[in-house]
């Protein structure tokens, strides 16, 4: 099985210099379950100033990047600039406020791609033209602006790379954690069973796997109409 390919389009790759040195992710690079590498978006430029941004057409505050560099930086990396002809196995993903919600589903769908071109935006974001013919998914990690993509980035490689099969150490990990079944995760208990007066339920105590797994369910229900009512009205 060939690893996945993940190429990051970012004006800033010193960004992820040693982002990816540690746990889950560390892992999955040093047995070649996915391979990724940072490119500095100027590299694609023509100009001798290496220019990517420019300021929008109509008036307004900040700077757009430019899509020349975006198009030339995707047709060398994945081979083609338009939507159209890019191979079926790669997924060119515009990080943007403006895109779909992240979620588990996406990351799963992502790790069973052959590449991922991840497009950081800065700025007041990218030529719409980039969005409109170059993508094939626009990705917003949350409700909320960040200076660039590049912490989104970060989210969607770490969230994808855990579902590649191996990544993680148990095979029924990713199966069982929040989002998997629609539903938050369940409370999780450790030694001391009891600590500063507050006792892990009896339940998870007694050895019995059925009682357990009733209990799992019904407290993973109970967290997620605490605290994410949404899921279940989906």
């Amino acid at each position: 099985m060939e690893p996945l390919r993940v190429d990051i389009i970012t004006i800033f790759p010193d960004y992820f210099r040693e982002a990816f040195d540690y746990g889950i992710v560390r892992r999955a690079c040093a047995a070649g379950l996915v391979n990724i590498r940072a490119h500095d978006l100027r590299a694609w430029t023509r100009d001798k100033h290496h220019v990517v941004d420019d300021r929008p057409f109509g008036g307004g505050d900040g700077m757009v990047l430019k899509p020349e560099p975006i198009f030339a930086a995707v047709a060398s990396l994945a081979g083609a600039n338009r939507r159209e002809s890019i191979a079926d196995g790669t997924r060119v993903v515009l990080l943007s406020p403006q895109g779909q919600p992240f979620t588990q589903a996406i990351a799963a769908d992502f790790a069973e791609a052959e590449q991922l071109v991840l497009i950081c935006g800065r700025y007041e974001g990218v030529d719409e033209r980039v969005a409109a013919a170059l993508v094939t998914d626009e990705i917003s990690i949350g409700d909320y602006v960040l200076s660039g993509g590049e912490p989104a980035a970060l989210v969607v490689i770490d969230a994808t790379v855990r579902l590649l099969p191996g990544a993680l150490g148990s095979a029924t990990s990713a199966t069982n954690e929040s989002f998997s079944d629609g539903l938050l995760d369940c409370p999780q208990y450790t030694r001391p069973p009891e600590f500063e007066g507050m006792r892990t339920p009896e339940v998870l105590l007694n050895g019995n796997h059925a009682e357990i797994a009733r209990w799992r369910q019904e407290a993973a229900q109970e967290k997620t109409k605490r605290n994410r009512p949404d899921l279940l009205k989906e």
